[in-house]
């Protein structure tokens, strides 16, 4: 093996190893794909020298950077496939670890999804604790007024009402599921224009 080819087995060995959290046959399409690129740019005339891997490699950048942009690229591409809730949340923990905008789209998601969730308990709970259940202004011992999701459980508080009553079922499931259909939406939209943003193709 010459020097050149070494050269290039040991950068794809650098960034084979960092390939963290993909499946062996996504590992060995990405490595097959940096091999034959790193060779038809560092060959342009039939045979490679040492200024051409050197270029070629430097083009890619440093190892670790590059394995970390594949593995983020991987985790969205399966991020845009998601369709249910828990699995966009699954996805959404990946994209999480190896970047802040992931980060970010991650706790929206899932404040809007915690939101949702709430909406649909007191909805569903509600036939089942009617005097409780439900929406409720209160009032503070400074006069402050402010709201309250109470769930049913323990008594009615003395210094509030509640709002809506029993639309609060079907107001309930209606903003419930429409924040959780919306969260989702948002978050794939997020993917799909932060993945156009930064097209990881573009280099290679």
């Amino acid at each position: 093996m010459s020097m050149q080819q070494q050269r290039i087995e040991e950068y794809l060995r650098q960034v084979r190893s960092r390939l963290r959290g993909l499946r062996e046959e996504e590992v060995v399409e990405i490595i097959a794909e940096l091999r034959s690129h790193i060779v038809e740019r560092a060959t342009p005339a039939g045979d490679s020298t040492v200024d051409g891997v050197s270029a070629a490699l430097g083009a890619l950048g440093d190892p670790e950077d590059l394995a970390r942009e594949y593995v983020k690229d991987e985790v969205l591409a399966r991020v845009e496939t998601s369709r249910s809730p828990l699995r966009l949340l699954d996805s959404l923990f990946g994209w999480a670890t190896v970047s802040a905008a992931g980060f970010l789209v991650l706790m929206v998601t899932l404040s809007g999804y915690f939101l949702g969730a709430v909406f649909v308990l007191v909805a569903l709970l509600k036939p089942f604790h009617p005097a409780t259940a439900g929406l409720w202004v209160l009032r503070d011992r400074a006069a402050d007024l402010e709201l309250s999701v109470r769930l049913g459980f323990g008594t009615a508080p003395s210094s509030g009402h509640e709002l809506f009553g029993w639309w609060i079922v079907p107001l309930g499931l209606l903003v419930g599921c429409g924040l959780i259909v919306l969260m989702t939406r948002l978050a794939l939209w997020c993917v799909s224009i932060y993945r156009r943003a930064r097209p990881l193709r573009g280099r290679i």
